[in-house]
C-alpha cells in the first residue's frame, strides 16, 4: 500500500482544487492565446507574400509586428511554464510553501492575485533583486495576473469544476 505524503500547506483540500481550477483555466486561455498569435502571424506571411512589390516602409512594419509577436509569444509560453510549475507543486503537496528557503506560506491572497506564484512578497523582492539564495535568480512574474473577475469567482468555483 502506498504511504500518502503529508501535506506542508495550510490550504485546505477544497481551496487546492480552487487553485488547480484557476491554474487550468489560465493555461487554457493562454494556450488559445498563442495559438491565435502564431496563427494570425503565419496568415499575414502568407498573404504578403502574394503583395509584391513591398515598399521599405512597410517591410519594416512587418517586421516590427512579427517581432512584437515573438516577444509576445514567449512572454505566454514563460508565463505557461509557471503554470505547469505550480501545478507540479499541487501534485507534490508543496503548493502555497515559498521556495524562499524559509518554508513559510504564501498567503492566498497573493495566490488569488497570482496562482502560480513560488514566493511570498517578501522572498519575490529579493528574488528580482538577484539576493536570494537560489542556484539562479529567478523573476516571478505576475503577466497575466488573475482578473478581479477570475477573482471575484474564485469562491464561486463548484466542485463540478473541480474534478474536470
Amino acid at each position: 500500500m502506498e504511504k500518502r505524503r503529508k501535506s506542508k500547506t495550510n490550504l485546505r483540500p477544497v481551496e487546492i482544487k480552487k487553485f488547480k481550477a484557476l491554474l487550468l483555466a489560465k493555461r487554457g486561455e493562454i494556450l488559445d492565446n498563442v495559438t491565435h498569435m502564431e496563427d494570425e502571424t503565419l496568415r499575414k506571411q502568407r498573404s504578403d507574400l502574394s503583395n509584391m512589390p513591398i515598399h521599405l516602409a512597410d517591410a519594416g512594419s512587418d517586421t516590427f509586428e512579427l517581432e512584437n509577436t515573438l516577444g509576445l509569444v514567449g512572454s505566454e509560453r514563460k508565463l505557461l511554464q509557471e503554470i505547469d510549475d505550480a501545478l507540479e507543486r499541487i501534485e507534490n503537496n508543496i503548493y502555497g510553501i515559498c521556495e524562499g528557503g524559509a518554508e513559510h506560506h504564501i498567503p492566498k491572497a497573493r495566490l488569488k492575485a497570482i496562482p502560480w506564484a513560488r514566493y511570498c512578497v517578501k522572498c519575490a523582492s529579493l528574488a528580482e533583486k538577484g539576493l536570494l539564495s537560489r542556484e539562479e535568480p529567478q523573476r516571478e512574474s505576475d503577466y497575466g495576473r488573475i482578473s478581479e473577475e477570475q477573482d471575484d469567482n474564485f469562491d464561486n468555483i463548484t466542485d463540478e469544476q473541480n474534478n474536470s
